[in-house]
């Protein structure tokens, strides 16, 4: 089981647009958005990061459900603005998981199969307070040894100025996965047209 990400969905896209003008408004615009609005939010959101032309892409809200192996959330998790929603839990779910089923294919074999040796070893241990101690022990064990292969999902949430952001640091990485979520961000709604992200990142 890969890497995945979908279920997506994209809120306030049009409004977002709309607002990108409000610098030059005196009164805010609510009218339907036009052709208009488009090319203007297109120039100031394909404008380099840090210039806060293209804060209004804040505004361009996305949920989404990505499963990755923990090398990967290591790295995502530096973005300030691509935030839990929920995830799995380790804490709760650790010793249900297939721990084959759940690690990426380049996980070694034998790290694997010493994984599930532990977890048969957890299981062993009788259930009760005279071996509560010796449960937590080995349940912190376990967690310790987790592959950094270990596939975890969540539901996240974002925008399109963080994941221009993302895209453009993260388009050419030596990691596949973010190749993969650099392909799925060009399919986003006028994610390449707002943002000009591949531009920038090329």
């Amino acid at each position: 089981m890969g890497y995945t990400i979908g279920n997506e969905a994209v809120y306030g896209l049009e409004r977002a647009v709309k607002a990108s003008g409000n610098p030059m408004r005196t009164v805010i615009d609510t009218s339907e958005t036009t052709a208009k609005d488009f090319l203007r939010a297109e120039r100031l959101g394909s404008t380099h990061n840090g210039l806060g032309h293209d804060n209004y892409l804040k505004g361009i809200t996305v949920q989404l459900d990505v499963k990755a192996p923990l090398y990967w959330w290591k790295e995502a998790q530096r973005y300030h603005w691509f935030d839990f929603v929920s995830s799995q839990s380790t804490m709760h779910c650790l010793l249900k998981f297939d721990v084959k089923k759940q690690c990426t294919e380049e996980t070694d074999p034998f790290i694997i199969q010493r994984m599930e040796q532990l977890v048969e070893e957890y299981r062993m241990i009788p259930d009760d307070e005279a071996h509560r101690d010796e449960q937590k022990a080995k349940w912190r064990v376990i967690v310790a040894s987790l592959p950094s292969g270990f596939m975890l999902a969540a539901t996240m949430v974002t925008n399109y100025q963080q994941l221009k952001t993302m895209y453009i640091q993260r388009r050419h990485h030596k990691l596949k996965e973010w190749h993969i979520f650099c392909d799925w961000c060009e399919k986003l709604p006028h994610f390449l047209e707002l943002t000009g992200a591949d531009k920038i990142a090329n």
